[in-house]
């Protein structure tokens, strides 16, 4: 219902003849106001038209926007979409997952043979490779074997830290959506701020010039004037403060879409009211810990640090080295030894290492990697903590704001409006001052701003509870 005109009428009909006389000679200046000022502009219209364009290039020049190049309103849906396919900090996650899962099959894989090549007892007084009987021209290969299963725990510790890096992913892209929605619904709360401002301006000048004219012919007092203009100017600093938070949250939502700071959008004024029953906590709980990313990536991480205690227990065995050599002899046989080429020599070798400082290393390296898994664990049991305590806080908010919501739109605003309009009608008869009049209008006002933010936070409170969960459907 607008106010103002329902104001406006009531007072043209029933304040009299005298007053009726005074509006329309109001209206009537303001006729010929205008009808002066289309001449005048007329008259000067070259540089009217000068100082708008310098007005407009002097502050397009100075703050220059980027823009959407449609007007296509950006929805909850598309923001979501537009995080989850750009956010650089997703990119890099995925990123370091790929890289990741790159490890595992390195460190399964046993290490590189050597090739080596060399001359054995050449004789340093000539160096001729005939002269002596041993002198030979070797080329060999060895090979590092580990114990058998080190290898393989190598390679199931780095896989368990993948499947990790993996969990990281999803976990950051829950937290993404969660931020996109909380931000993109406090946009939407402003916004609906912002428009309600404005219809209260609005209406707060119509009793501006109502108390205006009701003074002027001795029906009103001058502190009723000043009342309604201290409630406008009250206004007007809300308004300032609200554009000014409306600013940096859209700043915050550009971030987080991988946009300029300064890229201008709107959002749908028609959205999704709806508010689900809730869940029971204790189902919400079992959710989570089959459904959560960071609880997965915990467990694994504990799975890695386990394989790493197989592996140091392992390193009490020894690790093996084989090698083959073939050396090359020139020259002949002595007559005595039946004479002909000499022949070629082959060397076969096996190494082992010793772990002969067992209490020192390989202990201390058992003792450091099971203190490493109980940390794991300890920090899952935080983890999990956390979690339950995101869940329930989340559900809290969310059912508090929740009925917040439906009382305001079932009781507390149908009841502010009746009420406006009951003070209206009796103002119109003098039987309603104008103080009462601007507080009842005030509280509608203030009323309609906390239902608009009761859902805002509704809903943010969902998003919450969805990330804590890790089921992005489960509200849906």
């Amino acid at each position: 219902m607008d106010y103002s005109c329902v104001c406006y009428k009531f007072i043209s009909k029933n304040l009299g003849c005298v007053q009726s006389k005074r509006i329309e000679q109001i209206h009537c200046f303001r006729s010929t106001r205008k009808s002066i000022s289309v001449f005048s502009f007329q008259r000067t219209g070259i540089v009217w038209v000068l100082f708008f364009c310098l007005l407009l290039f002097s502050r397009e020049g100075l703050a220059v926007k980027t823009v959407s190049p449609n007007n296509d309103p950006l929805t909850l849906a598309s923001a979501v979409t537009q995080a989850v396919r750009d956010n650089p900090n997703l990119a890099m996650m995925q990123a370091r997952w790929k890289a990741m899962s790159a490890i595992p099959s390195q460190l399964g894989t046993l290490p590189d043979p050597t090739i080596s090549f060399g001359s054995l007892n050449l004789p340093t007084n000539t160096f001729n490779t005939t002269q002596e009987p041993m002198t030979q021209q070797q080329v060999g290969v060895s090979q590092a074997i580990p114990f058998p299963g080190k290898l393989g725990l190598k390679e199931k510790a780095a896989e368990f830290e993948a499947e990790a890096a993996s969990n990281d992913i999803d976990e950051t892209r829950l937290r993404l959506i969660r931020d996109v929605k909380a931000t993109w619904w406090v946009v939407f709360y402003l916004d609906r701020s912002l428009e309600i401002v404005e219809a209260n301006k609005r209406l707060l000048r119509q009793f501006i010039e109502i108390s205006q004219t009701k003074y002027s012919v001795g029906k009103g007092l001058q502190q009723d004037v000043l009342l309604a203009q201290l409630e406008l100017s009250q206004l007007l600093d809300q308004e300032i403060q609200l554009v000014g938070t409306q600013r940096n949250e859209k700043v915050r939502l550009n971030a987080l879409l991988d946009r300029p700071a300064n890229y201008s959008f709107l959002l749908p004024k028609e959205v999704d009211m709806r508010l689900p029953d809730t869940i029971p906590e204790p189902e919400l709980y079992q959710m989570a810990d089959s459904s959560r990313p960071l609880l997965a990536k915990q467990r694994n991480r504990i799975s890695a640090a386990g394989a790493r205690v197989d592996l140091a227990k392992k390193d009490y065995y020894p690790d093996f080295g084989l090698g083959a050599f073939y050396g090359f002899r020139g020259g002949n046989n002595p007559s005595i030894q039946g004479g002909g080429p000499r022949s070629d020599f082959l060397s076969l070798k096996i190494s082992m290492s010793l772990p002969v400082f067992i209490d020192s290393k390989q202990s201390k390296a058992v003792v450091q990697r099971a203190a490493e898994q109980l940390q794991q664990e300890y920090s899952l049991q935080d983890e999990w903590s956390q979690v339950r305590a995101q869940i329930s806080a989340a559900l809290a908010d969310y059912e508090r704001a929740r009925e917040q919501f439906i009382l305001f739109e079932s009781g507390i605003i149908p009841q502010a409006r009746q009420t406006v309009a009951s003070m209206l009608a009796g103002y119109q008869v003098n039987k309603v001052d104008f103080l009462n009049l601007v507080r009842s209008q005030i509280t509608l006002f203030n009323h309609e701003t906390k239902y608009w933010r009761a859902l805002a936070e509704a809903k943010q409170s969902l998003a919450k509870l969805v990330a804590a969960v890790g089921e992005e459907g489960v509200y849906e």
